[in-house]
């Protein structure tokens, strides 16, 4: 049975126009989908208020069984959905199993949410029952972008349908179908009743009639820092809730006792791991200059080894990056790089939208590669010669997302790792690394923390209400 037919794919014609699917491999087009407008925008929350109250009232149950079935239908849709993350997002068939594997898992853990705890009973110097309890928040707004697209979707989507709210979600139109229109068609399937959840692709402008619109208090934001600030302040002026899960540029740890071979993979998939292009990539690798020239040569090899070229048709390591426009800033970073005395250890070409896997190496604080996030296959490495230039090297910059430290000896990597402030930290294991039961998120320049995951999701989407309760009227003094 076929979940995405071209022809039915989406509900309902928006007024935003036809956006072309294409695919990043070849540029061939794979369909068109229909883009929000403001007025689509207006449409959803007005929907999603009037179907919410129900949903909320549903019991818990009920809306749990609704979320394990659109996990089990990850499963059952797996070839079909595993084709358009490759095709769409431009993913390597194991990367495109990772996001279907976390999607049913992110499902299941969301079921699980409906059933917990709602409050506490609380001490009171009255007379009287107090208590808190958690109750919807009503309608969120989940914006999601391109890279990991089905991931950075339904991690929002799938606890805050659990918990009783109504959803819109605002995918990246390049990855409208694998980011957006397979959740609506995986929900439907699975049974959600109608109004709920409300697929909108479409540009910032979406994103802003989002923030903007008044029935919607929450938004979960995953995307760049940039635009995270934007959509930080316009929510502020509004008052409204906002989760913001931005850039990165993290660090690898490579301690002097480390085992080189296994900082190698770990390096190698930190940096390579869908063409650079993840929040939690390993931007940076701080190396022992004991181990440093034999790091560079050895990653270097490593990038040189790794087969980059159309994962639709081909077995490879690395596909395309994701548009041109994201080519050209990984190009501009690297040659940039290499104009301020960088030394092009591997890899700085690319042939269409094939980046080759790059190393760096004799890089400094001002080497734009290794300053800013590239979002792009490419390892910058710097040596350390004492533990404490490493946590000042590793907490040097604007962002807090993720750390790595290679060691043999756990107990130094705890140590280090409790002085570099991150949201996520890893002992002998590279960045990038997520779990449907973990919190996640950064701080500083890479979010508002930890706020997806496990029981972080209870705070994302619900509000904490006081209630009390009185055998008779409270007599008060006037």
């Amino acid at each position: 049975m076929t979940l995405l037919d071209p022809k039915t794919w989406q509900s309902r014609v928006l007024a935003g126009g036809e956006y072309e699917v294409v695919e990043p491999a070849t540029g061939e087009s794979l369909g068109a989908v229909s883009l929000a407008a403001g007025e689509d925008v207006e449409a959803a929350a007005e929907a999603g208020v009037a179907a919410q109250g129900s949903w909320a009232r549903t019991p818990h149950f009920a809306r749990a069984a609704v979320l394990r079935r659109a996990g089990d239908l990850f499963a059952h849709h797996a070839d079909e959905l595993r084709e358009w993350l490759i095709r769409e997002s431009g993913s390597v068939s194991g990367k495109a199993d990772f996001e279907l594997h976390v999607a049913a898992q992110e499902c299941y853990e969301a079921a699980a949410l409906a059933s917990r705890p709602l409050g506490e009973v609380l001490p009171s110097e009255q007379p009287r029952l107090s208590y808190t309890r958690r109750v919807p928040v009503g309608v969120a707004g989940v914006i999601a972008p391109f890279n990991a697209p089905l991931i950075l979707a339904i991690r929002s989507v799938a606890p805050a349908l659990a918990l009783g709210n109504a959803v819109l979600l605002k995918p990246d139109p390049r990855t409208a179908v694998c980011g957006g229109l397979a959740l609506g068609a995986v929900f439907a399937e699975a049974g959600l009743p109608e109004g709920l959840l409300h697929i909108l692709p479409g540009g910032a402008e979406i994103g802003q009639a989002l923030v903007a619109d008044q029935c919607v208090p929450v938004i979960s934001f995953t995307g760049s820092t940039a635009a995270g600030r934007r959509v930080g302040e316009a929510a502020g002026r509004r008052l409204k809730r906002v989760h913001l899960e931005l850039g990165g540029n993290s660090a690898l740890v490579v301690l002097a006792d480390a085992d080189i071979e296994g900082a190698i993979a770990q390096a190698t998939w930190g940096s390579f791991f869908h063409q650079g292009q993840i929040c939690m990539t390993t931007g940076r690798h701080l190396v022992h200059t004991s181990l440093y020239e034999e790091y560079v040569e050895r990653l270097a090899a490593k990038a040189d080894a790794l087969a980059v070229g159309d994962p639709y048709r081909e077995q490879v390591h690395l596909g395309p990056v994701i548009d041109r426009s994201q080519l050209t800033k990984i190009h501009g970073l690297v040659e940039s790089s290499t104009t301020r005395g960088a030394r092009l250890a591997a890899g700085g070409t690319h042939q269409d939208l094939f980046y080759r896997p790059t190393v760096l190496a004799d890089v400094d604080d001002h080497t734009p590669a290794y300053a800013e996030e590239v979002f792009g296959p490419v390892a910058p490495v710097r040596s350390f010669a004492t533990l404490d230039e490493a946590a000042a090297l590793a907490m040097a910059g604007p962002y807090g997302l993720s750390l790595g430290i290679v060691t043999r000896d756990t107990a130094l990597g705890l140590e280090l790792a409790d002085r570099i402030p991150t949201g996520i930290a890893h002992i002998n294991d590279q960045t990038v690394n997520d779990e449907a039961v973990a919190p996640f998120g950064g701080i500083a320049a890479s979010g508002t923390g930890a706020r997806f995951g496990g029981s972080a999701n209870l705070d994302a989407f619900t509000e904490l209400r006081w209630t009390t309760v009185r055998r008779q009227p409270a007599g008060h003094p006037f």
